[in-house]
């Protein structure tokens, strides 16, 4: 880059990139401990009405993880069309970007509401026949899929705001819905304060309004400090060219984290073979995981736009710099998580009202399941990395291979001995073999980048 350039440059190009990433990443960090704080909250709430409560909130979990992955994955694809576009200095493309994912978001949107009307019953009538669990899963799901407009409005709208650098806004706009869902907890459950006891469809309740006030917020944040962008009403109608190079990064995305879903699923019916409890435990091994890869996904948050910057702008070696600093602190975050699961599995467990039987089930299954942060770190940047560089198929096969090709069958066949603790051993089992595909595929794309950025400067 020439030094003249320097001056209208926007910092993603020019600050020293450990600083540039710290300053990026740590309000996401903070807003996503925020968030795994609640998502830890709310089932420890649940957990006081019963273990059933317990039990539906967790087989839901695959549904919420498909809109999320819905959510999420266009907003990779807006996230790192965006960015690149103002890399390249092209402002008319960087808005279409901004106001086709708000589009799209609206059509994800219905989709769910017919869901929540139609589906959410069906979902649990196909994993489970305990009529208590069925009916709290009901409740819980239908209203999370027809109010699911909070969430996917959330989700658009703050990746408009990392997509140029303004990550601090985000920490407010998770941070007020967290904090919101932390305090209608209780209120709405158990019935405090003169509100009605609503039990699992109060959590459900907390949930939504929550994701609708940080929806709220983050609309204005983009309407009054996001100015390197341009939403407009008139400009929501489809751009079909836009809309195709958004789901050539995001769709892998939704894919690769839809995948997630598909593999709950599946192990949830595989553990459900053992003891409902069973998959209790295995849903507040997730609300717990979360305190250790939701920072991770912060730093990810953060990283994804300084990539797709500077790709964008043709600097390879800020490219590779961010790549490194961020599995650097990867690592860490997961080395702290891995350290916390095997000293005190059951402290972790007895916040959700645990019984001896869930115990005995689940101190070797958080043991055994965490030994996966030891390669987690590493292949969740790698993963992140491929997407800002606009190779979101190598995320998905990564993805495909770890929960479908390796975990599920792994699993199964490991529940063929009759040990349910043998079960746990497929986590991290799959988490080896997408460390290695991971690395054999980051040392090809450099290599192919290299190249690339070779002939460029010719």
């Amino acid at each position: 880059m020439r030094q003249g350039d320097q001056k209208s440059e926007n910092k993603m190009g020019v600050m020293p990139i450990n600083k540039l990433l710290i300053t990026m990443s740590v309000p996401m960090i903070l807003s996503m401990l925020v968030q795994a704080l609640y998502n830890v909250v709310d089932s420890i709430f649940v957990a006081q009405i019963n273990e059933s409560a317990l039990t539906a909130v967790s087989l839901s979990f695959p549904i919420q993880s498909l809109m999320i992955a819905i959510g999420a994955g266009t907003g990779v694809g807006i996230n790192a069309l965006l960015s690149k576009s103002l890399g390249e200095k092209d402002q008319k493309k960087a808005n279409k970007a901004a106001n086709n994912g708000v589009f799209l978001g609206i059509l994800s949107v219905i989709i769910f509401i017919i869901f929540g009307l139609f589906g959410a019953r069906f979902f649990f009538e196909s994993q489970i026949d305990i009529p208590e669990i069925i009916a709290y899963g009901q409740q819980y799901l239908s209203i999370i899929s027809i109010f699911s407009f909070g969430l996917f409005g959330q989700l658009t709208f703050e990746r408009l705001l990392q997509s140029t650098g303004k990550t601090i806004y985000t920490m407010f706009t998770q941070s007020l819905g967290a904090i919101i869902n932390i305090i209608l907890d209780p209120i709405l459950i158990f019935g405090l304060l003169g509100f009605p006891q609503m039990g699992v469809a109060g959590a459900a309740i907390a949930t939504v309004v929550g994701q609708c006030t940080a929806m709220l917020l983050a609309i204005y944040f983009n309407l009054t400090k996001n100015h390197e962008i341009k939403l407009s009403i008139k400009e929501f109608k489809p751009d079909w060219k836009i809309i195709k190079v958004i789901y050539s990064v995001g769709f892998p995305s939704i894919l690769m984290m839809a995948i997630g879903s598909i593999m709950n699923y599946g192990l949830n019916s595989i553990l459900m073979g053992f003891t409902a409890t069973a998959a209790a435990v295995f849903g507040v091994y997730f609300k717990l995981q979360s305190f250790v890869f939701m920072p991770v996904i912060g730093l990810n948050n953060g990283m994804v736009p300084i990539i797709a910057y500077n790709y964008g702008a043709r600097n390879k070696d800020r490219v590779t710099k961010t790549i490194k600093w961020s599995i650097f602190y990867a690592v860490t975050i997961m080395l702290i998580g891995l350290a916390i699961f095997q000293l005190m599995p059951e402290k972790l467990l007895l916040m959700f009202n645990a019984s001896d039987d869930m115990l005995a089930i689940g101190i070797p299954a958080l043991r055994t399941i965490s030994f996966s942060f030891l390669f987690a770190g590493f292949c969740i940047v790698m993963i992140s990395s491929f997407q800002a560089l606009g190779n979101g198929l190598l995320s998905l096969i990564i993805s495909v291979v770890r929960q479908l090709v390796v975990l599920l069958p792994v699993a199964y066949l490991l529940s063929l001995s009759g040990s349910l603790d043998a079960v746990w051993w497929s986590f991290p089992i799959a988490e080896l073999a997408a460390f290695i595909l991971s690395a054999l595929f980051m040392k090809y794309l450099l290599n192919k980048e290299t190249a690339k950025f070779k002939e460029a400067k010719k």
